[in-house]
C-alpha cells in the first residue's frame, strides 16, 4: 500500500518550530504529539533559523518604503498649499 504524502500548512510548521525552540520537550515528544518524524522537526527548525533574518529585513524595507511614500505625499500637498498661498498674496 502506497503512503500518501502529507503537506503541512505554514501555521502548523511555525507552531511546531516554536515549540521545538522553547526546548521544554524533546523532539521525540513533539514528534509523537504532532505525528511527524523528529527529522522533519529538525529540518523545519533549521529552515527557520536560516531565514529568520530575511523575514525581519523584508518587513523593515516595506515599512520604510511606506513611510517614504507617505512623506512624499505630504511634501507634494504642502508644495501645492504654498504655491496657492503665494498666488493669493
Amino acid at each position: 500500500m502506497k503512503r500518501i504524502r502529507r503537506n503541512h500548512e505554514a501555521t502548523f510548521k511555525a507552531k511546531v518550530v516554536l515549540e521545538a525552540l522553547k526546548e521544554n520537550r524533546t523532539l521525540a515528544e513533539l514528534a509523537s504529539e504532532y505525528k511527524i518524524h523528529p527529522n522533519q522537526i529538525t529540518k523545519w527548525k533549521q529552515q527557520f533559523q536560516d531565514n529568520v533574518e530575511s523575514i525581519f529585513k523584508e518587513n523593515t524595507d516595506k515599512d520604510q518604503e511606506e513611510i517614504i511614500a507617505r512623506l512624499y505625499e505630504e511634501i507634494g500637498r504642502l508644495k501645492v498649499e504654498i504655491d496657492y498661498l503665494k498666488k493669493r498674496l
